[in-house]
């Protein structure tokens, strides 16, 4: 007989709510471990801009999905799913419980439905999508309009050029409409469907969540944030890999190859729009996952 299947927690909210702190004590209370949820903190060397735990955090309680690639790799949420699967059952195991924690849309979706599905992406289409990512969205809406029509299901969020970028290799490799694909995905089993999934969503007022971004902004290009940018600017990176596009690294990389011909000031207001604007669309992941209500 096999034994049944973990509960899971999850800890969820905005960028810099609070839920490192929050985690490390629900971990210590519980006797859990911590499975992070995010998709920066999964690169070594981005420590400081993702708001990584510390060593000394990491010491107080057993993390899991921190530095698990390069910056200059390319990691997927299949990737994320099947270690965090390794590590849910590693830490029972152990006798322990898992929190999950951390505000990543895709990672974060795993738990409460399907995230990917089985269909095979030859090399040739995903080098075609990609020379066409290079030449912008509206390259790759084109084609993708040449495929569907020039009307395109409004689930699909046009502004989104990873997105539209996903949905045009599975349109080439399956010969099937974009609808009839995710029909058939959201019938399918998430990948914890067999787990218990409870979960808390941190949340604070605009006001307040603004005031603490901009305290954590000014932390972070004090204590190391440009040099972590300076790195990963010497690697080279593709510009669509997620490293390259973190925000808070993508704002500094653009200032310091622009000769820092801003003020710091400037270059910390920036990063506090675009942390804005991650915390905005936070929250629709979370409305989306039926976590938060369907306001605003």
């Amino acid at each position: 007989m096999t034994s049944p299947k973990p509960a899971i927690h999850v800890l969820t909210g905005p960028t810099a709510v609070g839920k490192t702190e929050t985690a490390l004590r629900w971990a210590e209370q519980n006797d859990a471990e911590i499975l992070s949820c995010d998709s920066v903190c999964v690169y070594r060397g981005m420590d400081i801009g993702s708001a990584k735990p510390t060593a000394e955090e990491q010491r107080r309680v057993r993390h899991h999905g921190l530095d698990l690639a390069e910056p200059s790799e390319r990691y997927s949420v299949s990737q994320y799913v099947d270690m965090a699967a390794a590590a849910i059952a590693a830490a029972q195991g152990r006798g322990k419980r898992i929190l999950v924690t951390g505000g990543s849309g895709f990672y974060l979706a795993a738990f409460f439905g399907p995230v990917t599905d089985e269909l095979d992406i030859p090399q040739a289409i995903t080098d075609e999508v990609r020379t066409l990512q290079r030449q912008g969205i509206a390259s790759l809406l084109l084609r993708l309009r040449e495929l569907e029509g020039p009307r395109l299901p409004e689930w699909l969020d046009v502004h989104n050029p990873i997105r539209v970028a996903k949905a045009l290799e599975r349109r080439l490799a399956s010969g099937r409409t974009l609808d009839s694909l995710r029909d058939e995905f959201l019938s399918r089993r998430g990948p914890f469907a067999d787990h218990t999934v409870t979960f808390q969503l941190l949340e604070r007022p605009d006001d307040e969540l603004r005031s603490r971004i901009a305290a954590r902004t000014e932390q972070m290009l004090r204590t190391g944030m440009i040099e972590e940018a300076e790195r990963l600017l010497a690697l080279n990176l593709d510009p669509e890999l997620t490293s390259s596009r973190a925000v808070g690294y993508r704002a500094v990389m653009d200032w310091l190859e622009g000769g820092k011909r801003v003020a710091m000031s400037g270059l910390a207001e920036r990063i506090n729009l675009d942390t804005w604007a991650l915390v905005r669309k936070q929250r629709k992941w979370f409305r989306r996952l039926g976590l938060a209500p369907e306001t605003e």
